[in-house]
């Protein structure tokens, strides 16, 4: 059987090192090919000129180096948030969203995780997709290097948030985050890169154990164990009771806030009593922050809660928590970006092809 071609995207410097060995050349050529992938940030191999030409011509004769397909381009008129649209296969695309704060200071890049989804959490529009594969780390990786370079800029914060349940694409998505936070890479701190679950508590009880140094948020969406099954297919396989036991078990291990994120839906989880529980969780779980979301989807028939409604529901919040709490409201909703939107089409405002 003929060996697969490796590519040269998505590896780790000590596998840089076993390709270049493999193909006779110094060890010490990983570390400059390393640095030329992931902190030049080169597009083609014939730039990376501290290697010879030789080098460089063994180099495309026996690897690959591939970059995802850029689609559509979407551009807010409201806040200036870009969605983009990459081709990975065959009928296969992804969706990465770039989210510049207001200030211009924060430079947030949302990046996907899988072909689709597994799960089908109601209210997010990647749940309705089939779900077509896991991510390669380079595929991972290379949403961030082309965002950059379309956006000309560089990101100050990375979020797995994106399409697909990052905890069923574990080891491709912490082998992504490690090298995003290598200062030999793109240099990113640990605390400037969050990974994110639907609630997959064998997920969360991993990434305790191997100690991980990156921020951790769940997709909470409701404080009822019953209530939280009808809106999130997750909590049959993994029980809230369960995963709010791994979140008090990460901020005792790790010593590390956890964050909450909820979707505030009108008449679903946005009552007294909810608000009371999820209090409840919160102070119970110790060392924690809430995010919350006004609802950005409408194919379920259920409506976006007026700013009135999430006044209240976070005034009720406050009086029975200490925990900071933020409204994340919904950058990009325009060009359907924002938090569970991702994979619907939007309205084209501008594009790059």
């Amino acid at each position: 059987m003929k060996e697969e071609i490796p590519v040269l995207k998505g590896k780790t410097k000590k596998e840089l090192e076993e390709i270049c060995v493999s193909l006779g050349l110094e060890k010490y050529r990983a570390a400059q090919i390393y640095t030329g992938i992931y902190k030049s940030r080169y597009t083609t191999i014939d730039q990376f000129t501290t290697l010879s030409k030789e080098v460089r011509e063994k180099l495309k004769q026996h690897t690959s180096y591939p970059e995802i397909e850029i689609g559509r381009d979407l551009v807010s008129k409201d806040d200036g948030t870009r969605k983009f649209t990459f081709y990975v296969g065959e009928n296969k695309e992804i969706e990465a969203v770039w989210i510049p704060s207001g200030d211009g200071g924060r430079k947030t890049i949302c990046i996907s995780s899988q072909i689709g989804c597994t799960l089908n959490c109601k209210f997010c529009a990647t749940g309705l997709l089939e779900y077509k594969g896991n991510l390669q780390t380079w595929q991972i990786l290379d949403q961030v290097l082309q965002v950059e370079r379309l956006v000309g800029d560089r990101a100050t914060n990375i979020v797995f948030m994106g399409m697909g349940e990052p905890m069923h694409n574990y080891f491709s998505v912490m082998k992504a985050a490690h090298i995003l936070r290598d200062q030999d890479a793109f240099g990113l701190g640990a605390l400037r890169i969050t990974i994110s679950t639907a609630g997959v508590t064998t997920g969360i009880n991993r990434f305790i154990e191997n100690k991980e140094p990156f921020n951790f948020a769940i997709s909470l969406n409701h404080p009822n164990p019953n209530a939280r099954s009808s809106i999130m297919d997750v909590n049959d396989k993994h029980p809230l009771e369960k995963l709010v036991d791994s979140a008090k078990r990460f901020t005792k291990e790790l010593d590390r806030a956890i964050t909450f994120e909820y979707v505030m839906i009108p008449d679903v989880n946005m009552g007294r009593d909810n608000a009371e529980r999820l209090a409840k969780i919160a102070r119970s779980v110790n060392k924690c922050k809430i995010n919350v979301i006004p609802l950005n989807t409408d194919f379920t028939g259920w409506r976006r809660p007026t700013d009135d409604e999430v006044k209240e529901f976070v005034m009720h919040l406050k009086a029975k928590t200490t925990a900071p709490i933020l409204n994340r409201r919904s950058p990009g909703r325009d060009i359907n970006g924002a938090c569970g939107m991702l994979a619907l089409k939007g309205i084209r405002s501008e594009t790059t092809k």
